[in-house]
């Protein structure tokens, strides 16, 4: 039969054991607890084993203090120039201080995402839609800006506000694909029209060089007819005769090959006789003998020079 004594002990023992659990927390990896005593914070578990006065501390809130992520629902914005858009986003933060985000604020991921929204509207809605469509990143850091230095009170850090779509209704679609379609029409045009104006440029300096490489050749051919002319004027100077007779017969050759290479003379009339063009070119024949010798023995035969026959004007047979 057992005695009270013996009763008691195994009573203590497994009051001592209760109190052991009780007073021994262990706090997961990535988590802390606070702790309260008589409803009081007091301070914070971090993870691993921990102690506590049993029924006199109690376990408060349990923080999650890994970064974590909130979708931000789509919302409707008004744009500076009154266009609507949907807009949503994604948001992350991470707890640094446990007591702060569990007894400064009511509902920390409510608040975080009510305060995102709020400062979604108000920041895009200070913009046009072109410069809203273009500067996301703009918009994603100073959000990320006013959004984290309004939670730091929480003892929240946001680490990234990330605008995910802006859908403008479908007829503002439709308009800026018109308006795109429009711009790239004009910025071809604008090409062709550089491309054509250079073509024009590149043309007018080769009728430019081509010009100048044609006054040059005149200028040439004119100089050499001034020698030539001049050479001529020393010849008859020096009393030589055959040397005008000489150039009138060129002249009135070349003037004849002109008059019959016309494209529009069928029948050509000549005021003058055959006799007259026959006598011309003999006189040419004749200084041509002259000046170059009659045969491959050169122009003097047995030391005496060939006779000169006279050149015959046109006038003397008419």
């Amino acid at each position: 039969m057992f005695s009270g004594f013996d009763i008691v002990i195994p009573v203590l023992v497994i009051l001592v054991l209760l109190v052991l659990f009780a007073g021994i927390k262990t706090v997961p990896q990535g988590y802390n607890y606070t702790v309260e005593r008589f409803g009081r914070y007091t301070r914070t578990l971090t993870p691993g084993l921990n102690i506590i006065i049993p029924f006199i501390d109690r376990l408060g809130a349990k923080m999650n203090m890994m970064e974590q992520v909130l979708e931000v629902p789509t919302q409707e914005v008004i744009t500076k120039d009154n266009a609507i858009v949907s807009v949503d986003g994604v948001s992350f933060f991470q707890v640094l201080n446990a007591p702060q985000a569990a007894y400064q604020v009511s509902g920390l991921q409510n608040a975080i995402l009510n305060l995102t929204m709020t400062n979604i509207r108000s920041v895009m809605g200070s913009m046009d839609l072109d410069e809203l469509l273009s500067n996301r990143d703009a918009i994603n850091e100073r959000l990320l800006r006013i959004v984290d230095e309004a939670a730091h009170p929480w003892g929240i850090k946001m680490t990234r506000v990330e605008i995910k779509d802006i859908n403008p209704p479908q007829n503002l679609v439709e308009s800026m694909a018109r308006q795109m379609m429009a711009e790239r029409d004009k910025r071809a045009q604008i090409l062709a029209a550089e491309g054509l104006k250079a073509a024009q440029v590149l043309e007018a300096e080769g009728r430019r060089e081509a010009a100048f490489r044609d006054a040059e050749a005149r200028e040439r051919a004119a100089e050499a007819e001034a020698r030539a002319t001049q050479m001529v004027s020393e010849a008859i100077s020096k009393g030589d005769v055959q040397a005008i007779n000489y150039f009138v017969a060129q002249k009135y050759t070349e003037a004849l090959a002109q008059i019959a290479s016309a494209s529009n003379s069928k029948i050509i009339m000549m005021p003058l006789e055959a006799s007259s063009l026959v006598g011309s070119l003999g006189g040419i024949g004749a200084i041509a003998k002259e000046v170059f010798g009659d045969g491959p023995s050169g122009g003097q035969r047995g030391g005496r020079t060939a006779p000169r026959p006279p050149f015959v004007r046109p006038e003397d047979n008419q």
